[in-house]
């Protein structure tokens, strides 16, 4: 079996992603890992942690072999600033995006099997004059994928979202019967491309207390999500729904499912972090590449203290490799 090359992003520099990239290097893998950061700041991390780690420049040429514990391939992208553990710089916003950047364009060309991303930080990447909403929107605009899904993976629990990251207020325009109608289309072909499931059985949330109580408390789930999932049923896709949120995570209920889609991100994840934190992973479906990620931020209260933990990360890689098909 072909041994397959993971790149994996160490994310913002001041947060955990270093440390957790570290981490990882000292378990055994059924892939090759390689990090994309700068060496010197990976290099005095590893000093601040007490990690014994060899940082190798990473050679494209060189034979894919198993990750060897102790040893890290680095794909060298320089920091524009000096990082500061727990200490956001704007300056470093580019440094971030050009991580992501070579990623993109490495998974594209096939030199990787796929990108694994660790935490970035949304707030100083925007104050940096970046309109930045997230690796999702990120990585969907720089392979022009018109509709990427983000599905949250912890365990057997998969939860998939219909709107991303938005204001709460903004949730209800930007939902539209097209637009959900192509994320059931989008979630299908995921589950069955990536994850080998034959017939996909997927739960679909309603926006409102109660699914609206038959419009009573709003009529999206009349207008919206109905006409959506009876678009996505015509073609075959075993939508079911939508049903008020507290009933669709429940476990008599979630054993009827393959995936939920909730409406809006603290819909579903919530769920999701309380199942399964610390070892729950992001999925991007949609994208010619495969893509996972950590469950969690930047953590930078934990950053160079050697109290991360790696869990998610290691998920994150496990996944990334498992999802090859």
């Amino acid at each position: 079996m072909t041994v397959p090359r993971i790149l994996v992003t160490s994310g913002e520099p001041s947060g955990i992603g270093p440390d957790l990239c570290l981490s990882v290097a000292a378990c055994e893998w059924p892939c090759q890992l390689v990090v994309a950061g700068d060496p010197a700041l990976l290099a005095e991390r590893a000093r601040q942690l007490g990690l014994e780690v060899v940082l190798d420049a990473f050679v494209p040429e060189a034979p894919v072999l198993p990750h060897h514990p102790g040893r890290l391939p680095v794909l060298s992208v320089p920091l524009t600033a000096a990082a500061v553990p727990g200490r956001l710089d704007p300056r470093n916003a580019r440094y971030v995006l050009d991580m992501l950047d070579v990623a993109i364009a490495g998974c594209a060309r096939g030199e990787f099997a796929a990108m694994v991303t660790a935490p970035v930080h949304k707030g100083v990447i925007n104050d940096a004059g970046v309109a930045f909403s997230g690796h999702t929107e990120y990585l969907a605009g720089r392979l022009n994928c018109p509709r990427p899904v983000m599905l949250l993976v912890a365990d057997t629990l998969r939860v998939a979202l219909a709107t991303t990251h938005l204001p709460l207020a903004e949730v209800p325009g930007a939902l539209d019967a097209k637009g959900i109608a192509e994320t059931l289309r989008v979630l299908d072909a995921g589950l069955r491309e990536r994850f080998g499931l034959p017939a996909p059985r997927i739960l679909v949330c309603g926006l409102n207390p109660h699914a609206g109580e038959s419009g009573h408390l709003g009529r999206e789930e009349i207008d919206i999500i109905e006409p959506a999932i009876a678009a996505a049923r015509r073609e075959g896709i075993d939508a079911r729904g939508p049903l008020p949120a507290d009933t669709a995570f429940t476990p008599r209920v979630l054993e009827t499912a393959d995936a939920v889609l909730a409406m809006f991100h603290d819909q579903g994840l919530p769920v999701l972090k309380y199942a399964g934190f610390g070892r729950g992973v992001n999925v991007t479906l949609g994208l010619p590449i495969i893509r996972t990620s950590v469950d969690h931020g930047t953590a930078l209260a934990l950053a160079a203290t050697g109290k991360a933990d790696p869990g998610s990360l290691q998920a994150a890689i496990a996944l990334a490799v498992g999802l090859r098909r």
